[in-house]
């Protein structure tokens, strides 16, 4: 079975990724022309969100490559999607190594080989899981078997949050697995992003419940709980890894089982670790530790 961090002051919606010009001198001997900065995006172009901060905080942002890619790409870092009120920070485009982390003897072989993936547009994910308040604003019911406004949205099958996405309009999707652990990484290489009891709420913290989103810390990007309180449902279904690298990867087209990724309240390190695949669950599958989080592209 399937079964973080404070709360961020100021917090982030996007297009494709700016792209760099060389600054090393022309053949002629003259300078390269000084790049010019990314276009900023108006209001018009991000109908669908409301903007909350067009720059990302230092404070928040803590991995010096990212704040400098999220900048680049010109798009606001911080929104909230309007129709369904989640609050989305910006990832920028990347390439990191998905699977099992270096070193990490809890690995199973579904994580394995590691391999390079590139992702190649900006997205917006939620800053956290969806809560329950956000579930009923779209859907005017609660599923949820520990209740409460702040804490995330459970008892959900893959099949009931299609009919979240398709009702709350506005594009959002479901993540793939890929941008899942691209974000949950947020440029770290070992297991977790940080130390599991601040980062997670897990079987020896939790108390046999979830917990509000956002109290514990955030990882690198500012995404809270990415490992813990609830199992996150990706888009992808169940599948092998490649054996190379990859670019923008979506796993199988069919299969019997879509993926979890995140581990949750009732489970501790062997589950809620960065690279590990939760695939018990076909689309009809409901549990009270299984929730989820949307992604939406610029």
């Amino acid at each position: 079975m399937l079964v973080g961090v404070v709360m961020l002051a100021g917090l982030g919606c996007g297009d494709e990724q700016a792209q760099t010009q060389s600054s090393t001198p022309s053949q002629s001997g003259q300078p390269a022309p000084t790049p010019k900065p990314a276009p900023t995006a108006t209001s018009s172009q991000l109908s669908w969100a409301e903007v909350l901060e067009q720059n990302p905080d230092p404070k928040v942002v803590t991995d010096a490559d990212f704040f400098k890619r999220i900048k680049a790409t010109g798009l606001p870092w911080r929104v909230t999607h309007k129709s369904a009120g989640i609050e989305m920070l910006l990832v920028p485009p990347g390439t990191f190594m998905m699977g099992a982390s270096p070193g990490d003897t809890q690995a199973s072989d579904d994580e394995k080989p590691a391999h390079e993936v590139t992702i190649t547009k900006a997205f917006y994910l939620g800053r956290t899981e969806v809560t329950q308040a956000q579930w009923f604003k779209v859907m005017d019911t609660n599923p949820s078997k520990f209740r409460g406004e702040s804490l995330p949205v459970d008892s959900l099958s893959w099949n009931d949050i299609s009919m979240f996405l398709k009702k709350a309009s506005g594009g959002l999707q479901l993540p793939t697995e890929a941008e899942w652990e691209y974000a949950c990484r947020a440029g770290t290489k070992g297991a977790t992003y940080g130390d599991l009891d601040l980062i997670a709420w897990h079987s020896g913290t939790a108390g046999g419940t979830t917990h509000a989103v956002g109290k514990l810390q955030p990882n690198a990007l500012g995404f809270c709980d990415m490992l813990g309180n609830v199992w996150e449902w990706c888009e992808d279904c169940y599948g092998p890894y490649s054996s190379g690298s990859v670019t923008n990867p979506t796993g199988p087209t069919t299969g019997s089982s879509r993926l979890l990724r995140g581990g949750g309240w009732r489970y501790y390190s062997l589950n809620c670790r960065a690279s590990r695949r939760g695939n018990f669950g076909t689309p009809d599958y409901i549990d009270f530790f299984i929730g989820f989080r949307v992604v939406r592209s610029p």
